[in-house]
């Protein structure tokens, strides 16, 4: 007799278990707490268990495969961050640099800029009225 830790439920309960497919079958007993198990003897356990040892060394190989890839993404994110870390303190550098020459000038680009707009606007002006006659 077997310890049944589930309290007076036989392990199966009431239900009968077949696995006709692989030769196994369990049927309770007479005592709740037993199990009658009949094994077909045609079964070969020998290749099942080759089998088994062929798909266990397959799903070894792809983990194995999925570790090699964490790791190279985790190498080419670590070398992304510092890429980023680069460009951000660059971009930082020539912010200040920008500033400090916009200091020092004055607001000269400024005046620059609508001078060039003003230019613009007359060339299209006289453009217009040319193309007219």
């Amino acid at each position: 007799m077997s310890t049944n830790p589930h309290k007076g439920a036989s392990f199966y309960g009431d239900a009968v278990h077949y696995r006709s497919s692989e030769g196994l079958s369990t049927r309770p007993v007479a005592s709740s707490d037993e199990i009658q198990l009949s094994i077909d003897p045609g079964i070969d356990f020998d290749d099942e268990i080759t089998g088994l040892r062929g798909q266990v060394r397959r799903l070894r190989n792809v983990a194995e495969d999925i570790g090699t890839e964490v790791k190279y993404q985790r190498d080419f994110l670590e070398q992304v961050q510092m890429t980023m870390l680069k460009a951000q303190a660059g971009v930082k550098n020539n912010l200040r640099r920008l500033n400090k020459s916009i200091v020092r000038n004055g607001a000269n680009h400024v005046v620059h800029v609508i001078v060039f707009a003003l230019l613009c606007f007359f060339i299209v002006y006289l453009w217009s009225k040319v193309s007219r006659k």
